[in-house]
């Protein structure tokens, strides 16, 4: 795939009101909280990473953004509107205006290529077959996939070939707002920078806006105007945000905080101790809060 231009960030309107607003976000299963005091604001043309440790809730947000989890305190807004106030109807409606691209690319075995990139504009639009076609082909090329893709089933592709199928699927209905989950995992160096090119092309949309979560710090930085870091809840003291860096890619590698420069260079130091410790004391989340 041909490189492309560095990103020029996104027009915005800085008095426009958010596209996706969230105040003071709590988010708790049973007696365990996941998520702590959150509050971020989206506009239009931003791209956001959020980036963490594993357990530190970052699908869990995601999650919020679309609402399949509801705050047990706080509150989601998308262009003003509570989520939390929606019903399913109108829930599965806004969800038209996401795209959201899974971690495994989350396309169906049993449909071809084409098939799963067409899978929202069947479920969504009364389009004609012949104009699906054309959107699929086209949004089949703007991912860089060839054609002859089409016809394969998801198991006859890369991990790589994969991800940009899920990518073409997400934005089948022009989103206004993408959301990548782990959108590198499992994929080597150079397939991760297209996956990155791709998401800097997408972000070019006119009015689209991207959240990225991300382990990987070449993808933060490359991608995002904007980087947030999540510390796990259990690991706070009381009444601390869990939102302990917020601000552009420079300033997350200017940071002198330990928390944060120990992710961000990606140093053990006394961590083996602390989660054995933390095992014995079962306070160790699950992947499923990651």
């Amino acid at each position: 795939m041909p490189a492309t231009a560095p990103a020029t960030p996104a027009r915005r309107d800085e008095a426009a009101p958010p596209l996706l607003q969230i105040d003071s976000l709590v988010v708790r299963f049973g007696a365990h909280e996941v998520l702590r005091d959150i509050s971020i604001e989206l506009r239009a043309g931003d791209t956001l990473a959020v980036i963490g440790e594993s357990g530190c809730g970052k699908t869990v947000l995601l999650k919020t953004m679309i609402g399949l989890v509801r705050p047990s305190l706080g509150t989601v807004r998308f262009e003003g509107r509570n989520l939390a106030a929606m019903g399913d109807r109108e829930l599965a409606h806004l969800r038209t205006r996401y795209g959201f691209v899974f971690q495994g690319a989350a396309l169906f075995d049993s449909y071809t290529i084409a098939d799963n990139v067409a899978f929202p504009l069947h479920e969504h639009t009364r389009l004609p077959a012949d104009e699906v076609r054309r959107i699929v082909a086209a949004l089949v090329d703007e991912v860089g996939l060839p054609r002859n893709v089409l016809e394969k089933k998801p198991v006859q592709l890369s991990g790589g070939m994969r991800k940009r199928a899920g990518l073409a699927r997400a934005l089948a209905l022009d989103p206004q707002l993408v959301l990548y989950d782990e959108p590198t995992t499992g994929l080597d160096p150079i397939m991760s920078d297209v996956i990155n090119e791709l998401i800097l092309r997408a972000g070019r949309r006119p009015g689209v806006t991207s959240v990225v979560v991300t382990h990987d710090m070449n993808t933060a930085r490359k991608v995002a105007d904007r980087v947030i870091m999540l510390y796990p809840a259990f690991r706070l003291r009381p009444g601390e945000s869990q939102v302990v860096f917020s601000g552009t890619p420079a300033e997350l590698d200017a940071s002198r905080d330990p928390r944060i420069r120990q992710f961000v260079e990606g140093r053990a130091g006394a961590r083996l101790m602390e989660l054995r410790e933390e095992q014995r004391n079962g306070l160790t989340p699950g992947e499923e809060s990651a």
